[in-house]
């Protein structure tokens, strides 16, 4: 296991082609220009300007209310921005119809949530195979049983989630979000529901994913040692980016965050309180909760964005 280390578009390309300008060696996966997602009179993105280069591992961080989770939704594609614009694999997200939006999210991009989502009564294949089977594919036994593989558990594909442990659960979840092969994969607070020793298992396997196969992986967290296994980490204070780290280790991270705190902690922005009415940001946030945006509905209502985060 690898260490941490310290314009609008009126018409999406085709899948393989956004894989292939999502894949180009250097290229932007994700581009977020002048984000501004407002809530009423409260700004929870306050023009952001970010970056996240293909193959690479970021992790975003900053105190509750400081927008990482309305960031993250708005940049998979999964919220609607109120002004800016939003790229994935160099397809604007932002004058999409809801129909090619969905297509989009399915095709190029995956996500993990804290709650794992997982359908009771499915096996591990079986919830591993449901997107590709909601996009109309069959997918073949050794297609799923690689996707499980790839997270270690080939052995249990016949096992229901009941009979798994959280973090075996997880990495079903990763497995369901790798099967499509997507070019970005966003994970919200993936370990937040693990104990510790399971948390870096998940996060040592997250970083073998870019390390040995340049999976591009955007990650919120409020856990420092999570996020020293990327290779950047970007804190939010008050809707804006209020640093952006190369590589920093846990304490460093812990040290700058704890920094964030204080500086969000002597007042808010706006006219109103940060984070008030924020719980019905976006219906496409529950529709996603099989972490491939088909907008089947399945376990909806449990993902929507959190007026804390």
């Amino acid at each position: 296991m690898t260490s941490p280390h310290p314009s609008t578009a009126s018409a999406a390309p085709s899948a393989s082609g956004r894989r292939a300008a999502a894949s180009v060696s250097g290229a932007d996966a994700v581009r977020l220009r002048s984000l501004r997602r407002a809530y009423d009179r409260v700004d929870a993105l306050d023009g952001v300007d970010l970056a996240v280069r293909t193959g690479t591992f970021t992790a975003v961080m900053g105190p509750s209310g400081s927008g990482k989770s309305t960031l993250l939704h708005c940049a998979a594609g999964l919220d609607r921005p109120t002004s800016g614009t939003v790229e994935v694999g160099g397809t604007e997200l932002t004058g999409l119809s809801e129909r090619r939006l969905t297509l989009l999210r399915r095709d190029l991009i995956g996500f993990v949530f804290q709650s794992f989502n997982l359908v009771p009564s499915l096996t591990a294949a079986q919830n591993v195979a449901l997107p590709l089977r909601l996009a109309g594919r069959r997918p073949s036994r050794a297609e799923v049983r690689e996707a499980l593989a790839r997270v270690g558990l080939a052995d249990r594909a016949g096992h229901r989630p009941t009979e798994l442990s959280g973090g075996q659960q997880q990495r079903v979840a990763l497995a369901r979000a790798l099967i499509t092969r997507p070019a970005v994969l966003f994970g919200d607070e993936p370990t937040g529901a693990l104990d510790t020793a399971t948390s870096r298992e998940v996060m040592e396997m997250l970083r073998e994913l870019v390390d040995l196969e340049g999976q591009t992986i955007v990650m919120v967290t409020h856990d420092p040692v999570a996020a020293a296994y990327a290779d950047r980490v970007v804190f939010l204070v008050d809707g804006r980016v209020a640093d952006d780290l190369a590589a920093p280790g846990a304490e460093r991270i812990a040290a700058r965050l704890t920094a964030g705190r204080e500086r969000a902690g002597h007042g808010t922005r706006g006219n109103g309180t940060r984070g008030a009415g924020r719980g019905n940001s976006n219906s496409n946030s529950n529709s996603n909760s099989v972490g491939t945006g088909t907008g089947t509905g399945i376990n909806a209502g449990t993902q929507a964005p959190e007026a804390s985060c």
